[in-house]
């Protein structure tokens, strides 16, 4: 028999698994996430640094969250140098804070100076002041001066996404000069696309695509061929509004400048996709309440960022409560008013949703505001009737028919159609009122449309039934 472990027979078969280590539904494969655990088990370090270090940042990244706490700790310190730090930038921040957490300020300054600049500072603004600073004291001067500067702009600000590594000449300089310069010159980022012109006080003045100098002769001057950057991003913008910008004009990269107009780093479309995946999920996770929640938060934490909105909406519901308390009398007479309620606010609530949900994306992408606000406004009142009449005659037809009442089908057919109404206005005018008024609206809408459509929809259904018993 042979001695051979299944583990063995795993790693050994390793190259007949081919290269991709993801599955038909995008997961990591299970067999890789084994041979993973037993390498660690088995401190096999040739079989992580030929299979695990050669992977790309992105797969690494993947890997690290599909694998146990205590696993992601042993691989970084099996692979020590030879881990990809980049990685950490592809990971939820609580799984990133947990391996530089015990990882030595050392390796990671030793690792720091290998990144990109926008790496390096997507890895250290979440550190410590005291681990930050310890690791930007190893760092060779020039370096440690761009980073401490882009980590000195707000959080989620352009200044913080961009690439401190650039491209840039003087516009009296030809393109032969220039040419040979970027042939030259080590120092220069590994890839880009553009080059920029400035003066001497580093005040941006124009710029080249690259297609450009290598179509132009060697003896023309750069001031010649040079364009204006007619969208250069203020270091202080926000990355949500950079990325616009980008969107808009269909950019691959943009100068970012300081507050004098000189040139201080350059935004790439790589970061932008970041960006844009980033403020989506955020404004996916702020309707529902969830705040900055991420699948590797731990309980507690989790739990902390549900409850406040929870307890608004608890706050809410009372007073919905508090409608239908008005009408005990009309509810103990006639008992399918009980029964039918919660279609009239839930199918309100549905409605109110699906506007709430277009508005807010709308004004996070800047595609509404004081201009076409009060058309926009029309049209949801439009689709509020008429959705309105639509469902209300449904539920009519089918309540006469359940409860053998034409009155009962009458009641919650116009009680559908003033609450489908209530929901599209108040999933438009909710979220547009609030951020006239400076708030969020991705966080507060949903709790003040579920209330508009509950106490509407209630109001509306039991008002018209106890008149129908008045008279």
């Amino acid at each position: 028999m042979s001695d051979i472990g299944e583990d063995d027979r795993l790693r050994t078969n390793t190259d007949e698994a081919g290269d991709d280590i993801y599955s038909e539904d995008g997961s990591i494969r299970a067999d890789f996430l084994a041979m993973v655990g037993a390498a660690i088990a088995d401190r096999d370090v040739l079989f992580l640094r030929s299979h695990v270090a050669r992977l790309h940042e992105s797969e690494l990244g993947d890997l690290l969250e599909a694998i146990l706490p205590e696993q992601r700790q042993a691989l970084v310190r099996l692979l020590g140098k030879d881990f990809d730090l980049t990685a950490l930038t592809e990971v939820d921040e609580a799984i990133r804070l947990e391996i530089v957490d015990q990882m030595p300020n050392e390796q990671i300054a030793a690792a720091i100076g290998d990144l990109d600049s926008d790496d390096a500072v997507y890895i250290l603004e979440d550190l410590d002041h005291e681990d930050r600073e310890e690791i930007l004291a190893q760092l060779p001067f020039t370096e440690r001066v761009r980073l401490r500067r882009a980590l000195d702009y707000p959080e989620q600000s352009a200044g913080r996404r961009m690439q401190t590594e650039f491209v840039a000449v003087p516009p009296f300089w030809t393109v032969g000069q220039t040419i040979d310069y970027m042939r030259d010159e080590e120092d220069l980022p590994e890839s880009f696309t553009q080059i920029f012109v400035i003066d001497p006080t580093f005040k941006l003045l124009g710029v080249i695509d690259l297609d450009r100098i290598l179509r132009t002769k060697r003896q023309i001057k750069i001031e010649t061929i040079m364009r204006e950057t007619n969208h250069p991003i203020p270091a202080d913008m926000d990355q949500e509004e950079a990325a616009q910008i980008f969107e808009q004009y269909d950019l691959l990269s943009a100068a970012v400048v300081d507050e004098n107009g000189r040139l201080v780093g350059v935004l790439t479309i790589d970061d932008v996709v970041d960006v844009i995946q980033e403020e989506a999920e955020e404004d996916i996770m702020r309707l529902s309440g969830v705040g900055d929640e991420e699948l590797s938060d731990s309980v507690t934490d989790t739990s902390r960022s549900r409850v406040p909105w929870l307890l608004v909406n608890l706050f809410t519901a009372f007073i919905s409560a508090s409608v239908i308390s008005l009408f005990e009398a009309t509810i103990e007479q006639v008992v399918a008013l009980a029964i039918l309620m919660p279609i009239v606010a839930g199918m309100g609530g549905n409605a109110g949703s699906q506007t709430m949900t277009v508005t807010v994306r709308a004004l996070a992408t800047r595609n509404l505001d004081i201009h076409n606000a009060w058309r926009v406004a029309r049209r949801e009142a439009g689709v509020g009737l008429i959705n309105g009449i639509v469902i209300g005659c449904l539920v009519g037809i089918v309540a006469g028919l359940w409860f053998h009442n034409v009155h009962i089908g009458g009641l919650i057919a116009t009680a559908m159609l003033i609450n489908m109404f209530a929901a599209a206005m108040a999933g438009i005018m909710i979220p547009l009122v609030l951020d006239r008024a400076g708030a969020d609206p991705a966080v507060s809408s949903a709790v003040f449309v579920t209330a508009v459509t509950d106490t509407t929809g209630f109001f509306s259904f039991l008002g018209l039934a106890t008149l129908w018993l008045l008279n």
